[in-house]
């Protein structure tokens, strides 16, 4: 019989962290303090409205205040910049998220360059990539953040492992990358470029798959007993690919026929009878994206009033 690995259930580690948030946002009520989240939608993209929809639930359910700006599909790049402005200046606002894509007219990285890097949530502002570069106190990006919590509350060792990070994008594979290093991990980077692929990705005792591409992933290239994160969102619609993947799943099969998609990660599903311990998709790293983003939240507010950070 096949060993499957421990499957890292993110939305329970998403439930432990809100639990945290929100024993935060009650502490920080007694001293007169509501931390407070802005979010700018601009235009009418329907992932968009759902990611932040979700967003805002969460900060209801934590006790966070929530206000959401949005700006119609016509805006411009000015205008734009007089919103996060305006909300710069805001105290009753600690967190300044800008949903991307922006319409596209817009200049993206003109208007997240202007978000004040203390209520930068996303860490997507240059001062906080170095702050993270040089290991200074600042604010994190939420996904790479999460999947470093996902292996902290599930007790792997990072110090002294080999990590292989898939992706180098600035979203997730830079900083994630960075994060492993300042753990003292030894960090591999591969990419489009990178050549015999494999050769890299079977010496990882940690593989992080953050590269887009629908189980590119394969039990060949993972080494027995690796720790294996997938940040891939892919929907697959394809009946002969579902099948491939999901042959031996029947709820996936189900849900594929009732559907007509069903997602899949960066990694084949099949890496489960290689790896010692894999995420799932969905349920995996996705659910804590947000609930580090309420965490940032909480920590920027603590962070421009001067109190420690815990």
């Amino acid at each position: 019989m096949l060993e499957v690995a421990q499957i890292l259930d993110g939305n329970l580690i998403s439930t432990q962290i809100k639990g945290e948030v929100a024993a935060h946002v009650k502490e920080l009520a007694v001293q007169g303090i509501r931390p407070g989240l802005a979010a700018v939608l601009a235009g009418n993209n329907p992932a968009s409205q759902i990611y932040v929809r979700s967003k805002v639930k969460a900060c209801e359910q934590l006790g966070i205040f929530s206000e959401q700006i949005t700006p119609s599909e016509s805006v411009t790049t000015a205008e734009m910049l007089e919103v996060v402005d305006a909300l710069n200046r805001r105290d009753d606002i600690d967190g300044i998220l800008v949903q991307l894509p922006l319409p596209p007219q817009v200049d993206s990285k003109k208007v997240l360059l202007a978000v004040s890097p203390q209520k930068d949530v996303d860490g997507f502002h240059p001062l906080n990539v170095g702050y993270l570069s040089t290991q200074r106190p600042g604010l994190t990006p939420c996904t790479p953040a999460g999947i470093i919590e996902i292996l902290r509350r599930s007790g792997v060792e990072i110090a002294g492992r080999e990590a292989v990070v898939l992706g180098r994008s600035d979203i997730v594979g830079k900083p994630v990358a960075m994060m492993l290093m300042n753990l003292n991990a030894t960090v591999t980077v591969c990419h489009s470029r990178t050549v015999d692929l494999a050769a890299h990705t079977r010496k990882a005792d940690i593989l992080v798959a953050a590269i887009g591409k629908p189980a590119m992933v394969t039990p060949s290239m993972v080494k027995p007993g690796a720790t294996v994160i997938d940040v891939g969102i892919n929907r697959v619609m394809d009946k002969e690919r579902v099948r491939e993947y999901f042959s031996d799943n029947r709820n996936r099969m189900e849900e594929f026929a009732r559907k007509g998609s069903t997602l899949v990660g960066d990694v084949h599903p099949a890496v489960a009878e290689v790896a010692g311990a894999i995420t799932p998709v969905p349920g995996g790293v996705g659910p804590l994206t947000i609930a580090m983003l309420m965490s940032n939240t909480v920590k920027a507010a603590r962070m421009r009033r001067g109190l420690p950070v815990t």
